[in-house]
């Protein structure tokens, strides 16, 4: 059956953007997420043009479920859904950590991910479609100064989990993708703009990039429809482990 709709959150930068290309490239209608209306008009503009798609901007708040579900609700039909809205605050250790830092991952990271896919299951169902959850491996492995971050990631693989058998019998696949250190704007963002300190992250070594997600993303999609990878680890080869970098 040919893939029709694919609706990707935090869409405009990163890996979100990598792999809503990547979908547009398989002339793959899309739904595309995120605040920046400036960002939204211009990847509309870019893959209607380039990839001869149809591409819908829905502008909210992903942390709102009154505006998720205003800007969900017209969608009926969805092939594919991914979750990729999410970021990380600060780096302080718990007893320094800042509320409103935790709020907004937790709002962010489990809740947006809730509202949308619940959502949207019906128009899921009627597709038997594909769910796929930007996890990380903060959701497998937790370091210091990253707590508040590490469970909301680890929210994302028990959501996912839960998701796989609670779905059983319908047809759906969910996936959850746990990368390392990929190159973005996330570090930028955790460490509240302040770049020199975000390139520091990945001085000395090579990291993934949204592009290596996207297609990682892009060979899951093309399993059989029996075939459902479940979970996906993926580290830079500098990377052994949250905890285990090499540095030239």
């Amino acid at each position: 059956m040919k893939l029709r709709w694919a609706l990707v959150t935090g869409a405009t930068a990163g890996i979100g953007y990598a792999i809503a290309e990547n979908l547009a490239k398989r002339s793959i209608n899309l739904y595309i997420t995120g605040r920046r209306k400036d960002r939204l008009d211009k990847m509309r503009e870019h893959f209607q043009k380039e990839y001869g798609i149809v591409v819908q901007e829905l502008n909210y708040d992903i942390q709102s479920f009154e505006e998720s579900e205003k800007a969900l609700s017209d969608i009926q039909e969805l092939d594919i859904l991914v979750n990729n809205a999410g970021l990380a605050l600060g780096t302080e250790k718990f007893d320094e950590g800042h509320v409103n830092d935790w709020d907004q991952m937790i709002d962010t990271n489990v809740k947006g991910l809730l509202y949308t896919t619940r959502l949207l299951m019906p128009a899921i169902k009627h597709k038997k479609g594909y769910i796929i959850n930007l996890g990380s491996v903060a959701g497998r492995y937790v370091y210091p100064g990253g707590a508040v971050y590490n469970a909301s990631k680890f929210a994302v693989r028990a959501i996912s989990e839960g998701l796989r058998m609670d779905l059983l019998g319908t047809g759906i696949r969910v996936t959850n993708i746990e990368q390392g250190m990929v190159e973005t704007e996330f570090s930028v963002v955790r460490f509240k703009d302040d770049k020199e300190k975000a390139d520091q992250v990945y001085q000395g070594l090579k990291p993934l990039t949204a592009e290596d997600i996207a297609q990682t993303v892009m060979w899951c999609i093309d399993q059989p429809k029996h075939v459902n990878v479940q979970e996906l680890v993926i580290y830079p080869t500098d990377q052994a482990s949250v905890y285990h970098v090499h540095r030239q």
